[in-house]
């Protein structure tokens, strides 16, 4: 499974709904019940799945899913 994979079930899970489909372009307006609380969720989740921990500095510098993606990248390859 790929990043992208992984990171879609996460966001299925986090925002309970199954039909959503990430794409890079993706930010919190496009997704019903992404608020403050379910964002910290997210990124928990995000943290525990690819067993990795991310920063304040990288996590205030994302505006969107395709930035989550390259740092995943990132930070799994490094």
């Amino acid at each position: 499974m790929d990043i992208k994979e992984q990171l879609q079930i996460i966001f299925r899970e986090v925002f309970k709904d199954a039909t959503l489909e990430i794409n890079p372009e993706m930010t919190a307006h496009h997704v019903a019940h992404w608020d403050s609380i379910s964002h910290l969720v997210m990124i928990s989740r995000v943290e525990e799945v690819f067993g990795i921990k991310l920063k304040l500095k990288e996590l205030m510098k994302l505006k969107n899913v395709g930035d989550l993606l390259n740092l995943l990248v990132e930070k799994t390859i490094a």
